[in-house]
């Protein structure tokens, strides 16, 4: 299993370059510190200008460095959150021209338009978010937009256990031959390298082949009259073809491929799609080893979070086969020669490196990075068209991420209590499900706790016993219910508090006053778990029948303890009482 020791991470040299403001302060252009730029035109979105220019504003400065979006997947999505706004703008002749002309009333109509789902909630609060960095913003709307946004929060499910172990075992299916193929031509390209294979032979032919691979990223080719590329001739033999599993495949995973490992880390971590994408290679811990077992180091970031808690890290060891830290080793060996490849640009740290079937150029893949024929990381395209090839009706990824945190790791990932406990468990059905006998058999306990800690005498004021036991009168001492019928009690006399037999008068007061305080001052003497065993319910009982009578009735009972009172109860601490 990981070790799942955490502490803070040294948070990343910030590499973000300023954004650019143009077009009269109505384009913006993000550039994040993974490479990645875009560019948001406010020209393009309708209502009045000045407030539209007032809305560029505040998006730049959230593109700042000194901002919170430090991905331009966080500038786009908000992007679309601010069009619905404006576009309610345009539609009201009596719209407000500028933040500072904002009534709560329109903000409330705003609001009133929106669906009460989890889509439109990110849009009411995207909006807020952007709009209360604005000083010009009056209080009253301030007021309104803090006001909760109801909504339902139907979201995914969490898989159901045979589910999670399909999920897996397809996800392994897919990504253990890849390990094997790339770990036997790893074997096969060192054995060339070390000159232990026969010059001129198939097996040298193969790994001079796999030595151009690693090294570029392909094997040897030749241009096509076509405009395409194809194996060179006099290795298409030892490669066994021409097709992707017989040239590029045999040192790098494939998208698919990558996007398997990737459904193999949020099944094993819990991490959402975007850290696993941009997950970074993890540092082996000094002085962790074979000998004692791997133990790697996983810096994380929180996106979402601004200052302290952004960035941690996660210590996970390699205990040996089904441990996370093996799937991190396995994830390394598989990738390894990707980065090899890729060296020494800053991008290779990436854990996750796969190689391109088709050449990329002229494909829709927006705000991926990719460098010659690798990309990195796995999107939510990749991770469908993994789950689509193996029966899934899509990616698995988020309710992958709902089901580990929930039902297996039973903590937040990456996330605070409230936002686990209220986004994630509560609405869970099977959570649900697993609460009602847990809560069925705490309301036994909590009721059988009660009987045993509420004081069950019968308080009098005139004696109506017929027998007196060590601390009150007993109206049956031969039927307790701590006995059996027709013979005589044996129970203990700390019991009696805990008897309907029992009856207490003005007269029992001092004697039971000052057994609750001697019972009370045992506790500073004996180890906790002695005094809770022997002592801590008829104390919780006295307490009770304390409360009941007042406080008043019980110090009165305390200034009344008589020596002969002092000395029964002492006897009957020592166990040496004798009716």
């Amino acid at each position: 299993m990981s070790g799942r020791g955490r502490s803070a991470a040294a948070a990343p040299a910030d590499h973000r370059r300023p954004p650019v403001l143009a077009l009269g302060g109505l384009l913006v252009i993000h550039s994040d510190d993974q490479g990645r730029t875009a560019r948001f035109d406010f020209t393009t979105l309708p209502g009045p200008t000045p407030f539209r220019q007032s809305l560029a504003r505040l998006f730049a400065a959230r593109c700042a460095p000194a901002g919170t979006w430090r991905s331009v997947k966080t500038s786009k999505g908000a992007w679309w959150a601010i069009r619905p706004f404006t576009q309610f703008l345009d539609a009201h002749e009596d719209a407000p021209q500028d933040v500072g002309d904002l009534t709560a009333g329109f903000w409330n109509a705003w609001r009133l338009s929106l669906a009460p789902r989890a889509f439109d909630y990110t849009k009411h609060s995207r909006v807020a978010g952007l709009l209360q960095q604005d000083p010009r913003l009056p209080h009253a709307v301030r007021e309104a937009m803090a006001k909760r946004f109801v909504w339902s929060a139907r979201g995914e499910r969490a898989y159901r256990p045979e589910e999670f172990r399909a999920i897996r075992s397809a996800a392994r299916r897919t990504f253990r031959p890849a390990l094997q193929r790339i770990r036997e031509n790893t074997r096969r390209l060192e054995e060339w390298r070390a000159g232990a294979v026969g010059h001129g032979t198939p097996q040298w032919l193969l790994g001079e082949a796999l030595d151009v691979l690693a090294r570029t990223g392909n094997v040897p080719l030749k241009p096509l009259k076509s405009g395409g590329m194809r194996a060179v001739f006099r290795y298409r033999a030892v490669l066994g073809g021409t097709g992707s599993l017989h040239t590029w495949r045999r040192l790098y995973l494939s998208r698919k491929e990558a996007a398997a490992l990737g459904v193999l880390i949020a099944a094993e971590f819990g991490f959402n799609a975007t850290t696993i994408c941009e997950l970074a290679v993890p540092t082996v811990v000094p002085d962790s080893g074979p000998a004692a077992g791997l133990i790697y180091r996983l810096s994380l970031e929180k996106r979402r979070r601004s200052g302290r808690g952004r960035f941690e890290s996660r210590n996970v060891a390699d205990m040996g086969a089904d441990s996370a830290g093996r799937l991190l080793s396995e994830a390394l060996e598989a990738t390894a020669p990707a980065r090899t490849a890729l060296s020494p640009r800053a991008e290779a740290d990436r854990l996750l490196v796969w190689h391109e079937t088709t050449p990329h150029d002229g494909q829709n893949y927006p705000g991926e990075i990719r460098i010659g024929p690798f990309g990195f990381g796995t999107d939510e395209r990749a991770t469908k068209d993994w789950g689509r090839s193996v029966g899934l009706p899509g990616s698995p990824m988020r309710r992958l991420r709902k089901t580990v945190n929930v039902l297996y790791r039973r903590e937040p990932g990456q996330n605070s209590q409230d936002t686990h406990d209220r986004v994630y468990v509560l609405p869970e059905p099977q959570v649900q499900e697993a609460a009602i006998p847990v809560i069925a058999d705490g309301a036994v306990d909590a009721w059988q706790s009660a009987r045993r800690t509420v004081f069950q005498a019968r308080i009098t004021q005139q004696p109506d016993w017929n027998h007196q036991s060590a601390t009150c009168g007993c109206v049956d001492y031969t039927n307790s219910p701590f006995g059996l019928p027709g013979q005589s009690c044996t129970a203990s006399f700390l019991m009696c508090t805990a008897c309907p037999n029992a009856r207490v008068t003005p007269a029992h007061h001092a004697r039971l006053a000052h057994l609750h305080q001697a019972l009370g001052s045992l506790r500073g003497a004996l180890e906790p778990a002695v005094w809770d065993a022997d002592w801590a319910e008829a104390h919780a009982r006295l307490s009770d029948l304390g409360q009941r009578l007042g406080d008043a009735v019980w110090s009165a009972a305390l200034a009344e303890v008589t020596a002969a009172d002092r000395a029964r109860i002492d006897q009957l601490l020592k166990g040496d009482f004798d009716l």
